[in-house]
């Protein structure tokens, strides 16, 4: 088996990979941007270079000439599409951004397995498409169609474009709704990462929504651990398929999941979880909530336990334990 990881360097996209050095051979892609510190994403890529069966290619996503050429020389049989122009807050900041790698990238991605067929597209797409629901917890079955942020809407926008590729090409793909992404080798410009930088340096954290918050929370190792297991769960057209049926499916190849650990965690608690390990405690300011933002995410996976046995297995005590170990020594912090 061959496959293609984009987002190659990224968090989930290196953990990923770091987990399938089985497959036959392993082909990752990042442009390396400086949406945050490269030198984290270098860390991570030489952390794969031990692999014999991954080659690494620096490519853009939205260059198509150089996607194209690659679906069409490489033949892939799996394509895990990671990459992406990251982070809610950025995207208000700096929208067009986006468009580039989130839309534009994202067709490229698809035009190379529609000219060059695979067994099985799967993209990332992210628990933002719930923006405005207050249904408690979010189920692939809601209606996603009031998204509060640009980030949220090109997540979106992805799925109905995979949609389209599956009707229109019978290309079997499958979106994975990710749920507050954290572990070792994370993003720097997640909260917990850069409440972990405050509290270090004895800089105050900003704690939005007055701490009125709470996040599905999942550990990288158990997010990567549902990604392989849906490697082989592809979807079936389904010619009898009706709307009563559920809209995470269609008559097409297409299917969406949940990938969370299906438990709300207060921000408030977190952060004294995250005090408790870097043996610190944090000066915190209490701000509003911030546009773009939610108050709570709550992920329903009944229908990944139901697929894949699927069963988060990191308490946010041995996560955030594992986080403050691996960045005391990254940044070479002492106590």
């Amino acid at each position: 088996m061959k496959i293609l990881v984009t987002g190659a360097a990224g968090f989930i996209g290196a953990r990923f990979i770091e987990k399938i050095r089985d497959y036959t051979e392993i082909v990752g892609i990042d442009n390396l941007n400086d949406y945050y510190d490269v030198t984290l994403k270098e860390a991570r890529l030489a952390k794969l270079s031990t692999i014999e069966n991954f080659s690494f290619i620096k490519m853009n996503l939205a260059d198509t000439d150089a996607i194209t050429a690659l679906f069409a020389k490489e033949k892939f049989d799996i394509v895990v599409h990671l990459g992406a122009q990251a982070g809610v807050r950025y995207s208000i900041e700096n929208p067009y951004a986006y468009l580039d790698s989130n839309l534009y990238g994202t067709l490229n991605i698809l035009e190379g397995a529609r000219q060059n067929p695979v067994k099985h597209l799967i993209y990332a797409s992210s628990s933002s498409v719930y923006g405005g629901n207050h249904k408690i917890p979010f189920s692939t079955e809601d209606n996603v169609d009031h998204p509060v942020s640009l980030y949220a809407s090109t997540k979106k926008s992805n799925e109905l474009m995979a949609h389209a590729y599956s009707n229109l090409y019978g290309i079997p793909t499958t979106g994975l709704r990710f749920f507050t992404v954290y572990g070792p080798m994370g993003r720097p410009d997640m909260a917990y990462f850069g409440f972990a930088n405050k509290i270090v340096s004895g800089e105050p954290i900003e704690v939005f929504n007055h701490g009125d918050m709470m996040r599905d929370f999942t550990y990288i190792d158990d997010i990567v651990e549902g990604i392989i297991r849906l490697i082989p769960k592809i979807p079936k057209a389904n010619s009898e398929w009706v709307e009563s049926d559920g809209i995470s499916n269609s008559w097409a190849p297409y299917k969406i999941y949940n990938i969370g650990n299906n438990s709300p965690v207060r921000l408030l608690d977190f952060i004294e979880i995250l005090e408790k390990h870097l043996n610190k405690k944090a000066e915190k300011i209490f701000l509003p909530m911030q546009a773009g933002d939610v108050q709570k995410t709550y992920a329903d996976v009944s229908d990944l336990e139901k697929t894949i046995n699927f069963k988060p297995k990191t308490s946010l005590d041995e996560g955030l334990k594992r986080f403050v170990d691996w960045y005391k020594t990254f940044y070479e912090i002492d106590n």
